[in-house]
Parts: C-alpha cells; structure tokens; sequence
C-alpha cells in the first residue's frame, strides 16, 4: 500500500500563515502538518509516500528531503496549481495511482492516530472516511445507507441544510484498492477532466461513479474521534485546542468564554442558561423572520428600552437595555466613584470592572458560603461604602435572599444613604421565583436607590443574542447609561426575541417549573458522589467542594480529557479558603446531567 498526499494549493484562505509556504508546513502546537502526517503514515509499513506539490512546491521538496533522507518519497509537480483543482494534482499522480493500493490524503487535514489505522484495517476494500454533519464542517457531503453504502456525493452547489440529518462529512480520507483504481476510478476521472476541466474536484468523479456504477464505495464512520480540516486563521485556532496537551486544551477552552459549538462533541457544564426555554415554536417563529431581521437595521434605544419594559412589565424610563449584562456592568462599574461592598466569592465581572482599592469585601463565615439580609447589614453598617452589590441567588454558591429580608436590606441601604445593585440573573430558578423579582414599578419607586440587572441570558436561554437590563426609578442614572451605550447596542434578533417574548410566558413559566425539578434530581445524584460537597442551591448550578483523591484542577481536567466535558474550576476565584478545592457544576437537560453523573461515578 501506497499514500498520496495532495499538497500543491495556495491555502489563500489562511493569509500570513501561507504567505511564503504551503499549508502543509503550517505548525499545529509546534509540528508542521506535514511532519505530524508522515509520522502517522510510518507507523504503517507503506511502500512509498507521492506527494503532489505546486505552491511553494520548491520549499516543501527541500524541506522533505532533508528531513527524511531515507523515506522512499516520490514527488509529482502541479506547475499551474494557481489554475486547477485537486483534481488536476490527481490526474498528475495518476501512473503512481495505477500501481497498487492507495491511501489518498489532502494535506490540509489533522487527527488522531486511530483514523489512518482504522482505514487500513478495514475489510472493505474502497472505503471513503466520513462523519456526521456538524455545524463547522464544509465542504463534500455523502448520503449513505443501512449498510454503509455510499449511495451519493453531495458537493457544495447540491448542499441543503434541511436534509443535514442525513449527510456526513468527507474527512477526506480514502483507502482504494488497485482495481477499483484501474478499472472505475482512472477511466471516470479521464473522462470527467477532457469534459469539465481541470478546475474541478476529485470527489466530483466520486459522485458519478456511486450513480452510474456498480463499484461500491463504503463509507467509514468515525464520528466522536478527532480531527480538523484547516482552511482557515479560525480553523487553525481551533485545531490547536483540539490537538493540544489535556493541560493546554483546557487552559484554551477556558480563555475561549464560550463558542464550544465549534468543538465537536463537547458537553459544556461551565456557562448557565436554561435548558428548557425558548420552546421550538417561538425558534421556529425567529427562524421565520430570519431575513428581515438580518437584511434590516435594528431600532435604536428607545424603542428597545420600551421593548424591555414591556417585556418585565415597567416603565420605558426605568429601564435601560444592554448587548449582555456585561455591557451595562462595565458601564455601571467604570462610572462609580465612592466604595463598593461586595460579598465573596462572587460573580467577578463586577469587581474585576472597579477600583480595587475601593472595594469592601465581606466573607460569610461559614462551609456552604451562606449569609442572610441581617448578616449583610451587619457587617456593612460600619464600612462606610457608598453602594453594595448583591447577586441574588449568588454565583457561584447558589445563596438566595427572600424578597421580605430583600425589601428590608433596600430600607436599610436607603436609610443609609447607600446605592443597592442586585443582580438578579438567576431569580427565575429559584422557589417561587418568578414571584420573587424586584422588577416592579412600585419596588424601583419605593427604592429610588435600588439599581435591578437582570441577564435575559441565563433564565431565558438565549445566550447568544446578548440581551441584559439595569432598571432603576433613578432617571439621572438611566439616561447616564443610555447615552454611554451605542444607540444600535443590540441587533434586530435580540429586539424581535424581546418583541414576541409575551406570546410565550407561559411556556417559560412552565419551563422553570421542570428545571426546578430536575435541580431536585440532580442533587440527589450528585450527593451520592463520594469526593462531591453538594452545597444547596436556589440558581441553575451547584457549587460544590471536591474532597480527595481529586482536586479542583485535576477533576475538571479528567472530565474533559476523559469524557470531553467542560466544568468550571473555581480555584482562581477569589473568596475560596486557599486549603479547599471546589468547582461549580451547571444544571443542564436530564440527559445531559445523567451523562455527567455518569462520568463523575466512573471516577469514584
């Protein structure tokens, strides 16, 4: 058996990286493609490697040559690669190809060593390595039957996202035996270039042999293991996190703050949202509008801010809309001035977003991080602070303040001449929430000093439309954000989310109903983990102390390394006891949580 590589593009797609080099030189985590895919090849007793260069085709020549003196390497040029496809390099190797059994290879590709050895160890003789369709994958799909008979090829042009339930992925990879190279596929490919060109792809010729052929090409299945195709600046990014040391890729995926959609596979128990809400018609209702809403300019704040209030039931100038929480935090933090009290360990956005000099820290002097209205007046009554901030339930420890003792630390806090920020993101989740929310014309009124934010990311679902508000009776501080955000802060899908919320209330009514249910059923399971602290909770996560053999860091790298699960470790958060390890587990669907249950028992 032989292996052609395809290694004659430009790679424009990749920029500076491919300026002066083909993109097989590019370096994943310090080892060049190239290297890393011989290294691969050798370890399967091939006859000889044909490479087909063309860009820089000189430097890669040299660069072989050097570097594996004794590799029985043959090299086909492409000298107008600039001109022609894949297809064309092809047709240059195509007396190599006719020779003997062929592994067929583009160069552009990374993965794990397990994929070339479970080509060659097929029993089929022509298999085509694919995997099911995942939202970052692009190019050539298939169709495939029962029997794993690939019964179409769908290029680019034929691509209809209504059917991606039943396509895969070529990984572009495939094993040929010399038969079906000099009996179907050469004949097929002569003839497709003297009719179409040499500007075409070789998977082309694929396609009109499964339709008008009776050579069968199987396709290999190798969903759930690793590997990237690099087109592209992102495409390169993501392969060196997939590809990276267990230390390293969680240390790239925890600097990522979120887009895991990217990483296949990956069960995120990190960010915070709701499972169960938006439903599938009111998606389905946003799918509807899709154009209008991407084609056409977003309102400007004052129609979002009346949005907004409709949306909680108050007053348009109460209210303030922002893109995320985390724009009006930051807004909210860099134009305080006086001393800002502040429980710990918290939600960080907004200490880290202050002062550090001015901040006054308060530490519940308990093991479960809990503390009460009277505690909190307690301890601030003498600090001499201007505002206090309370995230209620707190983040991480899942603490929650009652409205009654709320309303009395707001007197308090009025009484004392004292701004109360409560941020109250996480409400919905707890017991009677939704009745628990100070988001309420008489409450802002009554407490003209009460600042409420409110994340419509985490209750709600919709993460990705970064919707958050600030409400306050204190027009002056109203209008001072307002001006400070852009007056186009959101995009037409987050102000249509706001615009059709009311016809769906019910649902998420109901939606924090079952979540509440299942955070029941999840710390039931949960406590039955040996080196798990389950601290209570009233928001969508648990805060939990990990007990030895683990650690915080160790724990959080098993589960990925081992499960491809995603936790968050705590230990660089601030108000922990420096001898205590803990990690915040988010509560996702039931058959997320049971997969992670699952895992967490498997390291007992």
């Amino acid at each position: 058996m032989q292996a052609i590589i395809l290694a004659a593009g430009m790679g424009r797609r990749l920029g500076e990286f491919t300026s002066d080099n083909t993109k097989c030189m590019l370096e994943v985590n310090g080892v060049r493609l190239i290297d890393r895919m011989l290294r691969q090849l050798q370890q399967l007793n091939l006859s000889r490697y044909v490479i087909v260069i063309g860009y820089e085709g000189e430097k890669l020549k040299n660069y072989l040559t050097e570097n594996y003196p004794s590799l029985p390497i043959e090299f086909v040029e492409n000298n107008v690669y600039d001109r022609t496809n894949n297809i064309y390099s092809l047709w240059l190797a195509r007396e190599f190809m006719a020779e003997e059994e062929t592994l067929l290879l583009e160069s552009d590709l990374i993965y794990e060593d397990s994929i070339l050895e479970a080509a060659v160890n097929s029993p089929e003789p022509n298999v085509a390595l694919v995997s099911k369709y995942e939202t970052w994958m692009d190019g050539t799909m298939v169709r495939i039957d029962d029997d794993n008979n690939i019964v179409n090829f769908i290029p680019k042009k034929a691509f209809k996202y209504s059917d991606t339930a039943y396509y895969y992925k070529t990984v572009n990879i495939y094993k040929f035996s010399q038969d079906f190279i000099t009996c179907h596929y050469l004949p097929f490919l002569e003839a497709y270039i003297k009719v179409l060109g040499e500007n075409e792809y070789y998977e082309q010729v694929l396609r009109v042999i499964t339709l008008i052929d009776t050579a069968g090409i199987k396709a290999l299945p190798i969903t759930g293991k690793h590997w990237y195709e690099i087109d592209d600046v992102q495409d390169l990014r993501i392969a060196e996190t997939i590809f990276a040391t267990p230390e390293e890729r969680l240390r790239k995926l925890q600097h990522s703050f979120g887009g895991y959609w990217r990483f296949p596979g990956l069960l995120d128990f990190c960010y915070l949202v709701n499972p169960y809400f938006p439903r599938r018609r009111m998606i389905d209702e946003m799918k509807a509008n899709f154009e209008p809403l991407l084609r056409d300019y977003p309102s400007g704040m004052g129609v979002n801010s009346l949005l907004a209030g409709k949306y909680f039931g108050i007053r348009q100038k109460y209210v303030v809309v922002g893109n995320g929480a985390a724009e009006l935090i930051k807004s909210l933090m860099e134009s305080h001035e006086g001393r800002l009290g502040v429980i710990y360990p918290t939600f960080e956005e907004y200490p880290n977003r202050h002062d550090t000099e001015r901040l006054v820290g308060y530490h519940p002097d308990n093991d479960n991080f809990s503390y009460t209205a009277d505690n909190l007046i307690d301890f601030f009554t003498d600090k001499d602070i201007d505002t206090l901030l309370l995230v209620n339930p707190d983040n991480p420890s899942g603490n929650f303040i009652p409205l009654p003792d709320l309303y009395r630390l707001a007197r308090w806090a009025q009484d004392s001449g004292i701004q109360l920020i409560v941020d109250e993101s996480f409400v919905d989740f707890a017991d009677d929430g939704i009745n628990q929310t100070l988001l309420r014309n008489d409450t802002l009124e009554r407490f003209p000093t009460l600042c409420v934010m409110k994340s419509i990311s985490k209750s709600y679902g919709v993460p990705g439309l970064r919707l958050g508000v600030l409400a306050s009776a204190n027009e002056t501080l109203i209008a001072r954000l307002k001006k400070n955000v852009a007056i186009w802060n959101i995009n037409s899908f987050a102000e249509f989310y706001m615009q059709i919320y009311g016809k769906y209330e019910k649902d998420y009514a109901r939606s924090c109903e079952r979540f509440r249910e299942e955070r029941a059923i999840f710390h039931t399971e949960l406590s039955s983990i040996p080196y798990l602290r389950v601290i209570p909770s009233q928001a969508n996560y648990f805060l939990c102390e990990v007990l030895p053999p683990y650690t915080s860091h160790s724990l959080t790298l098993r589960l990925l390394t081992d499960y491809n699960i995603l936790i968050k470790d705590c230990s660089s958060k601030k108000g922990f006891p420096v001898d205590r390890q803990y990690v915040r587990l988010a509560i996702r669907d039931h058959n997320d949580d049971l997969r992670l249950i699952a895992a967490l028992k498997e390291l007992i």
